[in-house]
């Protein structure tokens, strides 16, 4: 194991046992034991088996001590939050740069798909023209024309592919900036 492994086992460690601490401080068994420290050290100079300023120096010694480890416990605590806190931050910018990118590959998209009915509606009229000037046509301009209606039919199912793909890829956006939302509710 390299210095590096063991030196971050040993962080570990140590936050497991800061994580431990901090939940024991501000737990019910916590509360009870030192009521009883309390009340056994004012008890002592009452049963005569300490001297008053004895107990209170001694107290006032271990609770600044306790003072003194709880708050290097909470900073340790709040830094390790303060941490966690960044990495999410980093995260939703991310989501937002993608959601963004999303949202302007489906206005692309949304306007490709405007200029492709455009074009499809000229080839129809361009047909229908077509169909009323058949009779004038030889047997060639028909078989042509008929072609042309199959392309545009062809045309017509890609547009409506290309449209639920656009309608999936809107809902998707609508997902990922209701999770967006929600993750900013939940850190705040």
């Amino acid at each position: 194991m390299s210095r590096e492994e063991v030196r971050e086992k040993n962080i570990q460690f140590l936050e497991k046992v800061t994580d431990w601490v901090m939940w024991w401080i501000g737990s019910i068994p916590s509360l009870i034991v030192h009521s009883i420290v309390f009340m056994v050290a004012f008890l002592l100079p009452v049963f005569g088996i300490v001297a008053v300023d004895k107990m209170l120096l001694v107290l006032t010694t271990v609770l600044s001590l306790e003072a003194i480890y709880l708050a290097i416990f909470i900073q340790m605590s709040v830094n390790r939050s303060h941490e966690h806190i960044e990495d999410i931050r980093e995260d939703i910018e991310e989501i937002q740069d993608d959601i963004e990118e999303i949202s302007e590959d489906i206005e692309e998209i949304s306007e490709d798909i405007e200029e492709i009915s455009v074009d499809i509606d000229d080839i129809q009229e361009d047909i229908e023209d077509i169909a009323e000037d058949e009779d004038e046509e030889d047997h060639n301009e028909r078989a042509k024309n008929v072609m042309l209606k199959s392309h545009v039919s062809s045309n017509k199912s890609d547009i409506r592919e290309m449209r639920e793909v656009i309608a999936k890829l809107h809902a998707q956006l609508q997902d990922l900036k209701n999770d967006s939302a929600e993750n900013s509710k939940k850190n705040t």
